[in-house]
């Protein structure tokens, strides 16, 4: 089978192109190396730097390669700068996406597995583990622009067969994450740890997310290149982690003894939010497996190396 990835240079992509490599598929890449690497794409994969913006550049791509099923993760993906830059996100996030969605229905793609958000898009949860019912009123322009997409999903499986998944992800965290760019708060203070330097909590550092390594998102996605038709997953833990408990654990990987600086907490961060993927669960037969004391031991080990 022939997949494609948007977004295969960035740090989620680029596990998830390893993946289908090793899952015996024929794997081709769209990045417009914003914020991915060239050097994350793997050499057996076909890359090809094409902006999703721009249409007739991806539906020659698309057409000379003719995808079975494309994993949709290209994105811009910082809650802070999508506040400053609403519109940037928006051309990027759904008018980008409409595009790839025009070109895969007129070239016969299959299906489309779309990397949405579990932790922007419920806003500031009034129950939780949130659930796939649960409200959805995102906090920030990356949360609305992510969600607005899975309508257009339902939209053209509806009026023209394209089949998709939608995957509503947690905190994914492990190798590649940028701790520069569009990071995660685990990326962020390894590198700090690791060089010396200071670690800036936002808030409190009570805030609670649900953290799960990249690998086992990466599994969700191949579990769902045939199953979970036309349908919305949360992916996690359902447990809470705290900001605090993470630069505890982080500390204690890597040697560092400071202790954090707490600064005032960011526009548009939800407080607390954890999934519930029962969903997934039953019908992926999805769980997570690496526990966040394992996956801290092998995202320090890459960063180290």
């Amino acid at each position: 089978m022939r997949v494609l990835v948007t977004g295969g240079a960035g740090f989620i992509g680029s596990n998830i192109v390893d993946g289908c490599l090793a899952a015996g598929y024929e794997v081709v890449v769209v990045d417009n190396l914003h914020t991915g690497k060239r050097s994350n794409v793997a050499p057996e994969a076909r890359f090809y730097e094409v902006d999703i913006r721009n249409i007739s550049a991806l539906a020659e791509v698309i057409k000379r390669e003719k995808p079975q099923i494309i994993f949709h993760e290209a994105a811009l993906a910082n809650v802070r700068e999508s506040v400053e830059k609403p519109d940037i996100y928006a051309e990027t996030n759904i008018i980008g996406s409409i595009n790839l969605l025009e070109v895969s229905r007129k070239q016969g793609v299959s299906k489309v597995i779309y990397a949405s958000t579990g932790g922007a898009c419920y806003g500031e949860p009034t129950s939780l583990p949130a659930t796939e019912e649960h409200p959805v009123n995102p906090l920030d322009p990356y949360g609305v622009s992510k969600h607005t997409v899975e309508h257009y999903l339902f939209l053209y499986k509806y009026n023209y067969g394209l089949d998709y998944t939608i995957l509503r992800y947690p905190n994914v965290y492990g190798p590649r994450q940028d701790p520069f760019g569009e990071a995660g708060v685990i990326a962020i203070f390894t590198r700090q740890m690791l060089d010396n330097k200071e670690c800036i909590v936002n808030g409190n550092g009570e805030q609670q997310r649900d953290f799960v390594y990249v690998d086992d998102i990466v599994k969700a996605n191949l579990l769902a290149t045939d199953k979970g038709s036309g349908q919305i997953y949360n992916l996690g833990w359902g447990e809470p982690v705290s900001v605090n408990e993470v630069f505890s654990a982080l500390k204690a990987a890597t040697g560092y003894r400071k202790e954090p600086t707490y600064g005032p907490a960011k526009v548009g961060e939800v407080y607390r939010i954890y999934l519930d993927s029962s969903k997934a669960g039953q019908d992926l037969d999805w769980q997570p497996q690496i526990a966040l004391q394992e996956g801290i031991q092998r995202t320090v080990a890459f960063f180290r190396n």
